[in-house]
């Protein structure tokens, strides 16, 4: 997800009002975004520059700044405008901007002229016009950074879109998309004060840290894209840099947007995006002036296009996807929150079904149910029925591995995860056990010597992870309840899985009997009998010779006849081996035998 850092005070200003850290946490997930980190610009150097804290001598302040996580085609987020019109709207406090392009003449428009060379390059090209806008340095700083997010997201680092903004003023229409050879295109970029040619810029930008990744996107070429205006100023060339003649400033008054791309959907996506950002600070709010983009075959279009499309979606498929069953004007209600107008909503076919108005700003809205997804968020997912799909039925064996997890909770112990692989090491000579070559999966060519075997047993990493806790507070009771896998030569696959139970008790006294009352409070809940020794209508113990397991204070489970499984007092060596001072107790058994 991509971040966005804004400034904490400039974002309260713009809201209209003052959130505690934890109100506007709770804010963002009702949103359906999150509050990722709070900061500092001076914190953000200091761990750029790996320096310490006592370390004063930096730049940057101590405003606090708010790092939120969006969603990655959520583009209209990307930048304070954004965020703040979004929360406004969702809270209540804006309605939905109406964006219009200037009622200028077809005939007056500026012009961009589209030679038919670009075609083997980059083909397209859309353009725009903010007139009228004020800039101060913190609009600025948001303009030039929401660029910079576009770039790195829905323009897939300039390869597919690269914007260029120029001021209106230094320059004059018509302008012209070319495609040169580089030793003809000549130019002083941005922030230089040398004229270069195409061909040896590219050199000159290799050594530059930033710049340097897009070269490749037309070095190669034996022609660049270039844009110029009607006097042969270079205003750009994508998706490099832009000219130093028409750069943009604080006192910029009217902004030339172009985008070339090699997708032409994308790119009317980010100008719409950049004149719906920042055409709130006009002197016309939300107002864009269109301009005509044509082509050699006489192919003409004018963009951008701010018209809001209509989608048609039935109040029983939002309710059915979204998990919750809403009356017509609520449903309204949260899809305006959410910026999705509902201009009408009429009975077809005896079901209510609404035209939902789409703004330039949500293309992340391609489907029915998006809009379904969006009334959830606004809905709130914490407050929808939690329920399992009828097409969904749960494996019996996870069903009562996830009762049997239930129970041992109950009785005090916690569940751990453990890794599926581990080491031939923990899996056999630490254990005192020996390797039969019947029975664990050995893992070809590892990568690494922490996992050369499929686990045999949850042994090994139940006691690592008491290992890891020794200094945790005593007594430890903790279990697992995962799949082992032996070798099996029956199954097309060569192993089997077996869904085994594990748990360890770690204290100042071994705590076998508590042990032992945990393995029969599992055959109770189970409803399995305790029988005497040759009835196999339940279950019994008898005397085990594991070698993991101290002599004589162990026990083997016989459950219809079949050895299921083994407890008893670890083994000192064992325990020495995994690094554990304490005395513990440990139980191993085949939950499959008893479902």
């Amino acid at each position: 997800m991509p971040t966005v850092s804004v400034g904490r005070d400039l974002l309260f200003q713009a809201l209209g009002r003052t959130y505690t850290q934890d109100e506007f946490d709770e804010l963002c997930f009702e949103f359906g975004i999150e509050l990722d980190d709070v900061t500092t610009e001076k914190a953000i150097i200091r761990k750029e520059k790996h320096l310490k804290e006592e370390d004063d001598e930096i730049g940057g302040d101590e405003d606090i700044i708010y790092k939120i996580d969006v969603p990655a085609n959520r583009y209209d987020l990307l930048c304070l405008e954004g965020l703040v019109q979004s929360l406004r709207i969702f809270c209540g406090v804006d309605s939905v901007p109406n964006y219009k392009l200037a009622g200028i003449a077809k005939e007056s428009m500026l012009k961009m002229h589209v030679k038919p060379e670009t075609a083997v390059i980059r083909p397209f090209v859309v353009c725009a016009v903010l007139r009228g806008i004020t800039f101060d340095e913190a609009r600025y700083n948001s303009f030039i950074d929401l660029q910079d997010k576009l770039h790195q997201n829905i323009c897939r680092r300039r390869t597919l879109v690269a914007i260029g903004t120029h001021d209106l003023d230094t320059i004059e229409g018509p302008f012209t998309y070319e495609a040169l050879p580089p030793s003809e295109i000549e130019f002083k970029p941005l922030k230089q004060v040398e004229t270069f040619r195409a061909d040896k810029l590219m050199e000159f930008y290799k050594s530059d840290l930033k710049l340097k990744k897009y070269l490749h996107i037309i070095e190669d070429s034996p022609v660049f894209p270039v844009i110029y205006d009607r006097n042969r100023t270079v205003l750009s060339l994508p998706p490099i840099i832009n000219g130093a003649h028409s750069a943009i400033s604080l006192k910029t008054k009217n902004v030339f947007i172009e985008c070339t791309a090699t997708d032409l959907t994308k790119a009317k996506i980010v100008l719409n995006t950049m004149v719906t950002m920042f055409s709130m600070y006009c002197e016309r709010k939300f107002e864009v002036e269109p301009v005509e983009v044509t082509y050699s075959d006489g192919k003409s279009y004018i963009c951008p296009e701010l018209s809001p499309y209509d989608m048609k979606v039935s109040l029983s498929y939002i309710n059915r996807i979204a998990g919750v069953s809403l009356e017509a004007n609520k449903v309204a209600g949260l899809l305006n929150k959410m910026q999705l107008h509902v201009k009408q909503s009429v009975l077809e076919d005896k079901e209510c079904t609404f035209t939902v108005s789409v703004p330039p700003t949500r293309s992340d809205v391609l489907h029915a149910c998006d809009v379904a997804e969006d009334v959830a968020i606004a809905y709130g997912f914490n407050k929808i029925e939690k329920h399992i799909p009828a097409s969904l039925k749960p494996l019996p064996l996870n069903q009562f591995s996830d009762l049997i997890r239930t129970e041992i909770a109950l009785c005090g112990y916690t569940e751990v995860l453990t890794w599926i692989l581990c080491s031939y090491k923990e899996n056999f000579p630490m254990l005192n056990g020996i390797d039969d070559k019947s029975t664990a999966v050995i893992i070809g060519n590892p990568r690494s010597a922490d996992f050369e075997v499929v686990r045999s047993s949850l042994m090994a990493g139940i006691l690592k992870t008491a290992a890891h806790n020794k200094d945790h507070p005593k007594p430890i009771k903790i279990f697992e309840v995962g799949d082992v896998t032996v070798l099996d030569e029956s199954k097309d696959v060569g192993a089997t899985n077996h869904r085994q139970l594990a748990a360890l008790y770690c204290g100042a006294t071994s705590g076998f009997e508590l042990i032992h009352g945990l393995v029969d409070r599992i055959m109770e809940v189970t409803g399995t009998p305790f029988v005497l020794a040759g009835d196999n209508t339940g279950y019994y113990i008898e005397r085990s010779d594991e070698a993991e397991f101290l002599s004589g204070r162990q026990a083997g489970i016989i459950y219809k006849g079949k050895r299921i499984g083994t407890f008893g007092i670890v083994h000192p060596q064992v325990l020495a081996n995994f690094d554990i001072p304490d005395p513990c107790s440990f139980v191993e058994l085949n939950i499959e035998s008893l479902l």
